[in-house]
């Protein structure tokens, strides 16, 4: 392995220490965005300098993201660099406002295209969209970063696709996982043999028959876990042993619901924090569900290793015409100190909702938590009492089983 640089193999020891630095100033730049500091509160940054100091600081989900963007458009005051210290600005859907800069490796791609063996003397075919979202400049941002050539092709058009790939000589793509597939086919039915022996991918999932579709046809096609807010999270190396976390975040595994930081290897919730100096998102909680991998990656790279995207962690379900949201479900177990975890089941009997609390604890007795499940989750349900350990390890806590079909 050639490392991007020296930050991808550093020992544990040092890891730590990097961690102690980079952490204090993180929050401190973060202060000096006013949305940011009224999140945080009154915050002492030189007393933040490990992951569980932290763990206290309050987590900003999307829902604060777009309030505060809607109050105080476009960043909502969460930006440490001015709106025009910026080279762009995108619109994503919601709308949400990201902001973007020119400047070397801004949203830290450039590290997964490297591990990807992408660089100097390649052509990438960038079909990602230019179109007010962000993820085309975010790819173009990082292919300029390891010296390739840039095709910024964005979506559709097909034909022209696998035109311009044979007349430039693309030698990468980087887009969705499927496009690739379409550009391919469509070159087969032209007759036109392409050049493309790397792919790079993100924005839906990679499934394994895509994969190696991909590899019968000679093309290395690794994925990405990245987000317009946060940049690259985590990236999959040639070890295939889950997604190696990137060197400018600091990624949390929290209990969906809360900002509690979960076992390693049970599912939970991605928290971020971003070491972006313009924009230093603090515990920026992304909806979407992963694990910790134990041990370091074969690949030699040494940072944390998540299992990549494992679904949403926004569990919020309507039962008996009220909303039930995970964060109740952590206020349920919370109250009890025996208990470890707990799951809320929705179901039909005839044409009315069921709800069932299935609660980990060695209690034998489900009247204990009756009055908590009604006060918590404001519902009756059906208490059902099961062994610590016992539920599965998915991140759910809500599990909706109706079927309306």
């Amino acid at each position: 392995m050639t490392p991007f640089d020296n930050l991808e193999t550093l020992s544990p020891e040092a890891r730590e220490s990097a961690l102690a630095e980079a952490l204090p100033r993180a929050i401190a730049l973060a202060l000096q965005a006013p949305g940011m500091a009224a999140h945080l509160g009154q915050i002492d940054p030189d007393a933040i300098t490990d992951s569980a100091a932290l763990a206290r600081l309050p987590v900003l989900r999307k829902s604060d993201l777009v309030a505060a963007q809607s109050a105080q458009p476009p960043f909502g005051r969460l930006n440490a660099t001015k709106l025009r210290g910026f080279e762009h600005v995108f619109q994503s859907p919601g709308p949400i406002y990201e902001p973007g800069r020119i400047s070397k490796d801004w949203w830290r791609l450039g590290r997964f295209l490297h591990a990807s063996g992408i660089g100097a003397g390649d052509v990438v075919q960038n079909c990602f969209s230019y179109h007010l979202v962000p993820a085309g400049m975010m790819f173009e941002n990082a292919a300029r970063a390891v010296g390739a050539t840039v095709l910024p092709a964005g979506t559709g058009q097909t034909e022209l696709q696998v035109i311009a790939a044979r007349d430039i000589g693309t030698t990468a793509y980087a887009g969705t996982p499927d496009y690739l597939k379409m550009i391919l086919e469509k070159a087969d039915e032209m007759g036109v043999t392409l050049a493309i022996s790397r792919a790079v991918v993100g924005g839906g999932a990679l499934f394994p028959s895509l994969r190696s579709y991909y590899e019968d046809r000679g093309i290395t096609c690794r994925q990405c876990y990245a987000t317009a807010d946060l940049g690259n999270i985590a990236y999959e190396t040639d070890a295939l042993e889950g997604m190696v976390v990137d060197e400018g975040v600091i990624v949390e595994i929290v209990r969906p619901g809360t900002g509690d930081p979960v076992p390693e290897g049970e599912v939970g919730e991605v928290v971020v924090t971003s070491l972006n100096p313009d924009y230093p998102l603090i515990r920026f909680a992304t909806g979407d569900l992963s694990a910790v991998l134990p041990g370091q990656s074969p690949c030699g790279r040494t940072n944390m290793r998540i299992k990549g995207w494992m679904g949403r962690a926004d569990q919020t379900t309507k039962i008996k015409g009220m909303f039930v949201r995970p964060e109740q479900v952590a206020a349920l177990v919370a109250r009890h100190d025996e208990v470890h975890r707990a799951r809320v089941i929705a179901t039909r009997s005839g044409e009315k909702d069921v709800m069932t609390v299935q609660i980990e604890t060695r209690a034998a007795n489900p009247a204990l938590y009756e009055e908590t499940v009604l006060s918590t989750l404001k519902l009756k349900g059906l208490v059902e009492l099961v062994p610590p350990g016992s539920l599965p390890n998915d991140g759910l806590v809500i599990e909706d089983l109706r079927r309306y079909d």
